[in-house]
């Protein structure tokens, strides 16, 4: 069976966009949201703490006091809270699991995206049942924070919350709207980062298809292979040189886009190898898009997955080539005579 794999191409590519495909899923419902989730996790946890002391305080004040309109407010908006924060544990508003609390096995980013807001409105409104000890607290904290931050706003935020360090309701007032900020400007970032994500993720499985289409009509699947090992070489090599990580849809779209990179850039030299261009010499005519087995041909697919500024720098030339023809072509006659 694998005999008959390794000696038909189209089985190969076949398997190897498989296994990829496999690989982009797990990517994207596991591998880019796992981090994020597992913070998520333990603010969940954090907030369900604050929720259990807010609770014992609110019924120690009750029992103490004869009014109990407050408490009563207290204790129906703590337990909204809780019934958000429980929300999140079950299967399929956060994430996919095989059991109701246990085996994770998909983090769609839409979905996280969404639970991470509703749980900053969670954080928020428990602000507005804490006590004065508690807010100050959490003001200076935030102040502290605020002071070191580059951005002209936020440094602004932490100056109000400073001169009014001490009055307690417009401490707590400036605490939240500070905090509702602070949550805001996160989201709108991983948000967009997200969307990144989900762009790249979906060019990456319309890349397959094409790999996939074009491994079926034109005979350059082994030259897409090895386009695509030069795509997944390409931010390997770039992340063992500078030992920085590299966004995940780099990774994602680099072998797919050097697949696709390889026959296109066999085609490139065909054209600029031709003798009526000869810009690229007679070694590149018969070893490029009409011989893609050839070891040269091979060499020039692994160099355009490799690089795509080598792709970008012939398709270029070539227009280059094709722009002065085109106003020839063009160019109005002389006129003629009487």
């Amino acid at each position: 069976m694998w005999e008959r794999v390794v000696q038909d191409g189209r089985w190969a590519l076949w398997l190897v966009c498989a296994c990829y495909l496999v690989v982009v899923y797990i990517t994207s419902r596991g591998l880019i949201g796992a981090p994020r989730y597992r913070l998520f996790q333990a603010r969940v946890h954090d907030c369900r703490a604050r929720a259990a002391i807010l609770a014992a305080t609110i019924s120690t004040a009750s029992v103490d006091s004869t009014d109990t309109t407050d408490s009563v407010a207290k204790s129906a908006v703590l337990k909204a809270i809780n019934e958000r924060l429980d929300g999140f544990g079950v299967g399929g508003q956060v994430v996919w699991r095989l059991l109701p609390q246990r085996a994770v096995i998909a983090i769609p980013l839409s979905k996280l995206a969404a639970a991470w807001r509703a749980l900053h409105h969670a954080e928020t409104q428990l602000l507005r049942l804490e006590g004065a000890e508690e807010i100050a607290l959490r003001s200076l904290t935030l102040r502290l924070r605020l002071a070191s931050d580059p951005d002209p706003v936020n440094n602004s935020l932490g100056t109000q919350l400073a001169a009014h360090a001490g009055d307690a309701p417009a401490e707590r007032a400036l605490l939240i709207a500070a905090t509702e900020e602070l949550h805001r400007q996160e989201d709108d970032d991983f948000e967009r980062e997200y969307e990144h994500q989900r762009i790249a993720l979906w060019l990456a499985l319309t890349g397959i298809a094409a790999v996939l289409l074009l491994g079926l009509a034109l005979d350059h699947r082994l030259s897409m292979l090895l386009g695509g090992l030069g795509g997944f070489l390409s931010p390997l090599i770039g992340v063992m040189r500078s030992q920085r990580p590299t966004s995940w849809g780099v990774l994602v779209l680099a072998p797919v886009g050097g697949a696709l990179a390889a026959p296109g850039g066999l085609l490139l030299v065909r054209m600029l190898a031709d003798p009526e261009l000869n810009l690229l010499g007679q070694v590149f005519l018969h070893n490029s898009w009409g011989a893609p087995a050839q070891p040269i041909s091979l060499a020039v697919a692994l160099l355009f997955g490799f690089s795509g500024t080598l792709f970008s720098r012939l398709a270029l030339a070539a227009t280059g080539q094709l722009v002065p023809t085109a106003g020839r072509t063009s160019r109005p006659g002389p006129p003629s005579r009487p």
